[in-house]
C-alpha cells in the first residue's frame, strides 16, 4: 500500500518476513501472486467494513461521511501508483479489484443512493443506475495521474471533493442540512 508494486521486490518481501526467498516461492510462485492474494484479502476487509458502516450509520448522508472518513485514513497510507500498477503489470489482481469495483463498490452505492431516497435526503427524481455508474467513475477519475498528477493533487482531498459535490447534486434541501451537520460532525476541513 505505502511503496506501489513496482517498487516492492521479491527480496524486500522476504526480509520484511524474515524468511528467505526460497521458503517464499514454495508459498507462492511469483510476485504476481502475491499482489493477487493481497488484493484478494484487502478488498474482501473493504467489503467487510462498508457493510458493518452501512449497519452503524443513522441515515444515508451518514453513511457517506462515514465511508469517506475510512476512505481517508485509508488512502493517505496508499501510494496514488498502486491501482496504476495494478492494472500495468498486475492484470490478475487488477481484475480482482475491477470485479470489487463492479460489485461490490457498484451495489454499496446502489444501496445508498435507494435508501437517501427513502429517507427523503436524496431526491427521489434521481436515477439510481445512472448514477451508480457515474459515481463510479468519479471514484475512478481521482486516480486518474494525467488529469491529477500526485504531486500536484491529493488522491485524499480529491475523493473528498468528489463525493461532496456528488452528494450535493442528488441531496434534497433536508439532505443538504444533514449534510452540512455531519461534516462538522466527521470533518473540518471539507467544503462548505
Amino acid at each position: 500500500m505505502r511503496y506501489g508494486c513496482k517498487s516492492v521486490t521479491m527480496d524486500d518481501i522476504a526480509r520484511h518476513l524474515a524468511v528467505s526467498k526460497k521458503t517464499l516461492y514454495q508459498f507462492y510462485k511469483d510476485k504476481d501472486e502475491i499482489i493477487t492474494t493481497f488484493a484478494r484479502s484487502e478488498f474482501e476487509c473493504e467489503k467487510d467494513c462498508m457493510k458493518e458502516i452501512a449497519g452503524e450509520a443513522e441515515n444515508a448522508v451518514d453513511e457517506v461521511m462515514r465511508i469517506s472518513r475510512h476512505i481517508r485514513q485509508t488512502f493517505s497510507k496508499m501510494n496514488p501508483a498502486l491501482l496504476y500498477e495494478m492494472q500495468k503489470y498486475h492484470s490478475e489482481a487488477w481484475q480482482v479489484y475491477a470485479d470489487y469495483r463492479q460489485s461490490t463498490v457498484s451495489d454499496h452505492i446502489r444501496g445508498n443512493l435507494q435508501r437517501g431516497i427513502r429517507e427523503g435526503l436524496y431526491r427521489d427524481s434521481i436515477d439510481v443506475e445512472i448514477l451508480t455508474r457515474l459515481r463510479l467513475e468519479m471514484i475512478q477519475l481521482a486516480f486518474d495521474a494525467r488529469l491529477f498528477p500526485p504531486a500536484q493533487f491529493s488522491l485524499v482531498d480529491l475523493q473528498i471533493q468528489i463525493m461532496d459535490l456528488f452528494i450535493r447534486g442528488v441531496a434534497t434541501r433536508e439532505g443538504l442540512e444533514v449534510l452540512d451537520q455531519y461534516k462538522t460532525k466527521y470533518f473540518t476541513t471539507l467544503p462548505s
